[in-house]
C-alpha cells in the first residue's frame, strides 16, 4: 500500500479497526477515543463530524484542533519502523496514532500511553 493511498484513507475507515483491536484485548472504545482526543485536540462532537464527513487522514491531521506537543515523547517500533525516526511529518503523525493504539492493545496503563 503506497503512502499516498494511506493518506487518502478516511478516519471513518480506520477508527473501527482501532476499536476492534482494542476490544479484542479487553480495552474500550472510550479509551480509543481518549487517545485520539489527546493526540489531536478533538473533542467528542468534532471527532463525530470527522467520522460523518469521512475526512481523510491527510486532512484529519492537517485540520486537528491542536496536536499534542507531548506526542514527540512517543517512541518505539510500529510496522517495523521506529516512529521517532520517520522523516515524513504526516506519516509520523499517523504512526504516532498507530503506536498509541498498539500500546493500548498491549495492556499499557492510560497514564503511560498519554505520557502523563
Amino acid at each position: 500500500m503506497g503512502r499516498q493511498h494511506i493518506y487518502e484513507m478516511t478516519m471513518a475507515r480506520i477508527y473501527p479497526l482501532y476499536i476492534t483491536k482494542a476490544e479484542r484485548k479487553n480495552r474500550t472504545k472510550e479509551e480509543v477515543d481518549t487517545i485520539i482526543q489527546w493526540l489531536t485536540g478533538h473533542d467528542a462532537p468534532s471527532f463525530s463530524l470527522v467520522l460523518e464527513n469521512e475526512v481523510t487522514l491527510k486532512d484529519f491531521f492537517a485540520e486537528a484542533p491542536q496536536l499534542n506537543p507531548a506526542r514527540h515523547l512517543i517512541k518505539g517500533v510500529i510496522c517495523g519502523v521506529r516512529v521517532e525516526e520517520i522523516e515524513e511529518p504526516l506519516m509520523q503523525e499517523i504512526r504516532y496514532m498507530d503506536k498509541l493504539i498498539d500500546e493500548l492493545a498491549k495492556g499499557k496503563k492510560m497514564e503511560k500511553i498519554l505520557r502523563a
